[in-house]
């Protein structure tokens, strides 16, 4: 299939509408309810968390997708969501469509998980050393404790895995159909999907220090939804599309 065409399509389909509005009721929360002045920390509770950290809860997995850091951030992902959510949505029916959704989310999830925890063995380490060493309660060994503590429980948050399974979804059931960049600029999906996965994964490996951005969340997104749907569509090919 290289072009989308559909006879009957919902703009708004249901599942694509529900999640819009519980992502908006949650970010609304987090500046309103649990604001700078509150005691409680949407973060804390429901943002993802490596294993490592005292913060860490299973739920993490599924809440993670419904928190964003700032309007860019959950613009973006809302936005990517209706584009390609919609068409996947209207093409799968909603049952599929949000189980394709969670699965993504959740499979982005621990992919980054595992990478986090590769990464954060010498800090766990240089943690335990501190804990051990004769400069307990020193000043120099209070910092080091504080800034280590910092670094384990990083929290993690957005519908970008899940929303990097839909595009991806989108990309292999559809290669042809053209997408316009800022409106403007015509595309092949199949071009997008390759620029910007390649993107996302050579920033993960780089892993500079300064960026702030889940990039194995994106990629373990991708990789997910794009197993997903070959295997999908391998097997069903009579009712898939």
């Amino acid at each position: 299939m290289n072009q989308f065409r559909p006879s009957r399509f919902e703009v708004l389909p249901l599942i694509v509408k529900n999640l819009l509005i519980i992502n908006a009721l949650v970010f609304l929360a987090q500046n309103t309810i649990a604001g700078p002045t509150s005691d409680f920390s949407f973060e804390d509770w429901f943002a993802l968390h490596a294993y490592q950290s005292s913060l860490f809860k299973p739920w993490q997995l599924v809440t993670h997708m419904f928190l964003h850091g700032n309007f860019g951030h959950i613009f973006g992902n809302m936005l990517a969501l209706w584009m390609f959510g919609s068409i996947l949505e209207n093409l799968w029916g909603p049952g599929r469509f949000i189980a394709f959704y969670i699965i993504c989310g959740v499979g982005a999830a621990v992919i980054h998980l595992g990478i986090l925890s590769y990464q954060l063995i010498p800090i766990v380490n240089q943690y335990n050393d501190l804990i051990h060493s004769s400069l307990a309660q020193s000043e120099d060994y209070v910092r080091a404790i504080t800034y280590l503590n910092h670094k384990i429980d990083v929290a993690t948050l957005g519908a970008s895995g899940a929303v990097f399974g839909i595009l991806i979804a989108f990309v292999y059931l559809f290669p042809n159909t053209y997408i316009y960049i800022y409106f403007l600029f015509p595309i092949k999906a199949k071009w997008l999907g390759i620029l910007y996965f390649s993107y996302e994964l050579f920033f993960a490996i780089q892993n500079s220090a300064g960026d702030d951005v889940a990039r194995w969340a994106h990629v373990g997104g991708a990789v997910i939804g794009f197993i997903l749907v070959y295997i999908w569509n391998k097997n069903h090919r009579r009712d898939f599309y």
